[in-house]
């Protein structure tokens, strides 16, 4: 079995990730909670939860697909 090299991550991508983390976190909570009328609260939830998946895997596949600088 290969071992994974560990990564390094940029201050951007952490808060690209964290942000993405933030509107996934935010749509399911909108979703469960009572605060707008259903139809604004599903619209916003959906919309919030949905486009937070969505940039996940762009995200990932660059953060996880960088290669290391060679030092030549």
């Amino acid at each position: 079995m290969e071992m994974l090299e560990p990564k390094s991550i940029t201050v951007p991508e952490i808060a690209l990730i964290a942000a993405t983390r933030g509107a996934i976190g935010f749509g399911a909570g909108l979703l469960l909670a009572g605060k707008f009328k259903r139809e604004k609260r599903k619209l916003l939830g959906w919309t919030l939860f949905l486009s937070g998946l969505a940039s996940t895997i762009p995200i990932t596949m660059r953060v996880f697909g960088k290669k290391k600088a060679s030092a030549n």
